[in-house]
């Protein structure tokens, strides 16, 4: 049975203990850095089919790394949203340091 959380603060060591692969929390971050560059590209080039992509990208890289490395389900199955804020917040939290991917 699946943990609800009440905050996304609650939920967010349970999420970083659902990436303790360093391989994972790589192509996570990969992942999000490509979806930020078609993000720019679409804007720049007006080009809006290539927001196709994204989801493709974004949850193709994670799922991946989960898959393959992790070896355990994406949150994102059991916590969508706060799956995708964790996304997020980790790949802030790589930018500055304090997740490491190294």
């Amino acid at each position: 049975m699946s943990q609800e959380y009440k905050s996304f603060s609650e939920f967010y060591p349970y999420y970083l203990d659902e990436h303790r692969n360093l391989n994972c929390r790589r192509l996570h971050f990969v992942g999000s850095l490509i979806v930020l560059v078609i993000l720019a590209a679409v804007l720049v080039t007006q080009a809006w089919i290539w927001l196709l992509l994204v989801p493709l990208v974004g949850y193709g890289f994670a799922w991946v790394g989960h898959f393959m490395f992790e070896k355990n389900r994406p949150a994102t199955f059991k916590h969508p949203l706060y799956s995708l804020m964790g996304d997020w917040v980790m790949f802030r939290d790589i930018l500055t340091g304090r997740v490491s991917i190294f």
